[in-house]
């Protein structure tokens, strides 16, 4: 009898350089040296080097959101996009209602009063994605 998908064991059911569903996509160990700021004070005061402490991180990353042209990061932009725009244009409508007054007298004093800031480069979720 050929062995299908109901018959394969649960141990060789994914194959070894492949993860499970639900597990993470791919999980990294990182190790690093740090200097503590109580190590570097007490070197200084010691009149010795100061010794790094050894740091290992780990992350395990479960969605790689640009894997098979996935449209989540587009929505995710244009979301953005669209709150940074509303934004400033609720911050330019402010700063047009201060300055222009109905006798046609700019007050460029209560202009220095509002502040705003500088709209986001265009489609920035999509390089930090």
């Amino acid at each position: 009898m050929a062995r299908t998908a109901h018959h394969i064991p649960g141990s060789r059911r994914w194959p070894a350089n492949e993860t499970a569903p639900g597990g993470p996509w791919r999980s990294l160990v990182l190790r690093d040296l740090r200097y503590s700021a109580a190590c570097l004070s007490e070197a200084t005061h010691g009149g010795s080097r100061p010794r790094p402490r050894a740091i290992r991180r780990s992350v395990a990353v479960y969605r790689w959101p640009r894997f098979n042209r996935d449209a989540d990061v587009a929505r995710w932009s244009a979301q953005q996009e669209r709150g940074a725009r509303m934004r400033l244009r609720t911050q330019a409508g402010l700063l047009l209602r201060l300055v222009n007054t109905p006798d046609g007298v700019l007050t460029l004093s209560a202009a220095e009063t509002v502040d705003v800031p500088p709209a986001r480069h265009r489609h920035g979720s999509l390089w930090f994605a």
